[in-house]
């Protein structure tokens, strides 16, 4: 029996991008699960029209934007109720690539843990962002590897694929992440767990549509958490 690949589109507002992104996921034969946080551009209605014509995707509405952590430990709940092996982390908005979806899920199928899209290792890069995007992310995943002692290059990439047995193991209820910050603790608690973590080159391309819903006292909760992180690491 071939293993089952979930795909996982956290939204808010992301109305301009969804079908494309769908669609092009879908294509590949994976299924898809969009979580949409009252988005009040409509996408959670174009979410649910796109669900009701195809069996393989699904809709989980939220009442607010509650954080991308949130997010997705609600998604993976529902995709490890529903059986899934494989379990994907992508962006909707266009700037995660669905020709690096197959290396992605390949990494974390043959690693036995979890594959990492990586925007900082060899054939890796970045399209669209200035200087000043650039710094911020070199020196969060800086950041990020030296207070936790990661040895991995792209901590905050939110492009990503987990066995199910990393997220078993794991235990999402442990997770203390709500926003941004959950994927540096996903990082740092899949190599506790002794998982490996195998980054995959892609090339980041800034979203294709609509505006970047990072703010700047998101950025600085989320440095914040990670030094929770650190100082929990005794748990």
């Amino acid at each position: 029996m071939s293993e089952r690949v979930l795909v996982v589109f956290p939204t808010f507002n992301e109305r301009e991008n969804l079908e494309r992104m769908v669609t092009e996921v879908r294509a590949l034969g994976h299924d898809v699960l969009v979580v949409d946080d009252n988005s009040p551009d409509g996408t959670g209605p174009l979410a649910d029209g796109l669900a009701s014509a195809d069996k393989g995707m699904d809709v989980l509405h939220r009442p607010a934007k509650l954080g991308l952590g949130s997010a997705y430990v609600a998604a993976f709940r529902l995709g490890l109720e529903r059986g899934y092996d494989l379990l994907v982390e992508m962006d909707a908005d266009g700037s995660h690539r669905v020709e690096h979806l197959p290396a992605i899920i390949d990494a974390a199928r043959s690693g036995g843990g979890l594959g990492l899209g990586s925007r900082y290792v060899q054939d890796g890069s970045v399209v669209g962002w200035g200087l000043y995007r650039k710094l911020l992310s070199w020196g969060a995943n800086l950041y990020c590897r030296t207070l936790l002692g990661l040895g991995i290059h792209d901590c905050t990439s939110g492009f990503r694929c987990y066995t199910r047995e990393v997220l078993e193991r794991i235990g999402l209820d442990r997770v203390i992440s709500e926003g941004y910050s959950f994927q540096i603790e996903m990082v740092f608690l899949a190599i506790r767990a002794g998982f490996a973590v195998v980054e995959v080159p892609i090339v980041f391309e800034d979203r294709v549509a609509g505006v970047s819903k990072v703010t700047r006292g998101e950025i600085f909760t989320d440095l914040v958490s990670v030094a929770r992180l650190r100082l929990w690491n005794g748990r």
